[in-house]
């Protein structure tokens, strides 16, 4: 729970930042980068998550591996975050910021899950779709989960469409239950 409010407010500290300067976009590019790099190396895991490691040490080590790559503003944004002790909550806080410049440019995040493979050109007709339903630009990730039977599930954020052939067939049955008994 602590994690969450912990990113949020920094992430709103950061994101006023990046509106403030118009930036929103770079700041988020520098931030997934920096987030990508620190997931894929565990050494400097060890080293920035290790509490005896002070934080004068984590401040130059992640300069020197991110000084020339980020942005000035990501940069003190990281100084600071070490300075607090928040740096653990790295990922919560890319996390809320991604959510946070997504509302500002009217996108919303969207999964579609399908019994099948979709291909290419039916993704591209149902993106329309679904831009037009969410009036916003839906960008879904898409999942293939044979067990539907057919059809497919619909996630964009917390409203859900549930065209499938087992909640079809399970709505029928219930129905029919209904009915006998």
């Amino acid at each position: 729970m602590l994690g969450g409010a912990v990113g949020r407010r920094y992430a709103q500290a950061l994101f006023e930042v990046a509106s403030e300067k118009n930036n929103l976009d770079a700041i988020e590019e520098d931030l997934k980068g920096i987030l990508s790099v620190i997931e894929k190396e565990k050494e400097l895991q060890k080293v920035l998550y290790h509490p005896q490691v002070t934080a004068e040490k984590k401040k130059e080590l992640i300069n020197k591996i991110f000084e020339a790559k980020i942005s000035k503003e990501v940069q003190n944004f990281l100084n600071l975050i070490i300075d607090k002790h928040r740096e653990t909550y790295l990922s919560e806080i890319v996390a809320e910021f991604t959510k946070m410049a997504n509302v500002a440019r009217n996108i919303v995040d969207g999964e579609v899950v399908s019994a099948i493979k979709l291909d290419e050109s039916y993704k591209e007709e149902l993106v329309k779709i679904l831009n037009r339903l969410a009036g916003k630009d839906v960008k879904p990730k898409y999942k293939v989960d044979p067990s539907l039977l057919g059809g497919m599930v619909i996630r964009i954020g917390d409203k859900v469409i549930d065209g499938s052939v087992k909640n079809k067939l399970k709505t029928l049955r219930q129905h029919l239950v209904s009915k006998i008994s």
